[in-house]
């Protein structure tokens, strides 16, 4: 079964940052064994699945029938160390709670807010209001106020790409269905903040303070609630299933979205036109297998 064609942008905070609740559920993950980034696609189905196939149904992973977190709810971290990440990070370890259920949750309401009919009453046997409700407590419950991961499925959003320096790619052209295969790009907390506000403000002097410029004005939000020691990864996920290993290899997706913003703070028109179009073509393809499988 391939892996979950999605993509994730993940934050590694520090655990001597983090406050002592988390801190102490990160420290038993940490004893018990973290999840490789091979592996967190497939866990997190599983974990879904299981959940879905509960009978009574649960609404999200981890949880009771009546709502409550299961007492043997799993908690799975991921964490790498400073020396794979350019620039000032740590101390180490540096760790990603997955969150999974705050980010069922809110992925639920997303769903909500976006499909209608017969399709919503079958996936969730819960009222729209009963959801959110349900949300906005289990992100209440998050101490730091923030998932420490977003994903998006199919594609990436072109935003993102202005928080990462294009060099500093990470690429393992393993068979497709490798769990090893990917495509990443790790950067410090502060290069992602400055390069994301810088960013924010080019955009949104140029092209207005929706589209791109929202998508940036968020993803700054976001990364506002991390510690300053964090890291920050942008990870293709399973989509590097869905891409030859020479269009990888030739995929500039990084340098073209970062050519555009320097592009539209000189006003070079003809710059930004170019860059798009190649960008444009890359993730078109992709769209197009997500309409027709």
């Amino acid at each position: 079964m391939p892996r979950p064609f999605v993509a994730y942008l993940r934050v590694y905070e520090p655990l001597s940052a983090l406050d002592a609740p988390l801190a102490d559920q990160v420290r038993k993950a940490l004893e018990s064994g973290v999840l490789s980034r091979a592996d967190v696609a497939a866990r997190e189905r599983e974990l879904w699945l299981r959940s879905q196939l509960a009978r009574p149904r649960r609404l999200l992973p981890g949880e009771r029938p009546d709502g409550r977190v299961a007492p043997d709810a799993p908690f799975d971290v991921m964490t790498i160390s400073p020396a794979e990440v350019p620039g000032d990070v740590g101390p180490g370890p540096l760790v990603c709670p997955l969150d999974l259920r705050a980010r069922s949750a809110a992925a639920l309401v997303g769903f909500l807010a976006s499909t209608t009919g017969p399709l919503r009453d079958e996936a969730v046997a819960v009222e729209p209001d009963a959801v959110r409700a349900r949300a906005s407590a289990v992100m209440a419950e998050l101490t730091g106020g923030a998932v420490h991961v977003i994903s998006t499925t199919w594609t990436v959003p072109l935003p993102w790409f202005t928080l990462v320096a294009p060099d500093a790619r990470r690429i393992v052209l393993a068979p497709r269905n490798d769990p090893e295969r990917q495509v990443s790009w790790r950067v410090s907390m502060a290069d992602a903040r400055a390069r994301t506000a810088r960013a924010h403000r080019v955009v949104s002097r140029s092209l207005g303070d929706e589209g791109p410029a929202k998508v940036l004005a968020d993803t700054g939000r976001w990364l506002d609630h991390f510690a300053p020691g964090s890291a920050v990864e942008l990870d293709y996920g399973g989509l590097v299933q869905l891409v030859d290993d020479k269009d990888l290899l030739e995929d500039t997706s990084a340098t073209d979205v970062n050519a555009i913003v320097d592009a539209l703070e000189e006003g070079d028109a003809e710059e930004v036109a170019l860059r798009y179009e190649r960008l444009r073509e890359f993730w078109g393809e992709l769209a197009r297998r997500e309409r027709h499988g």
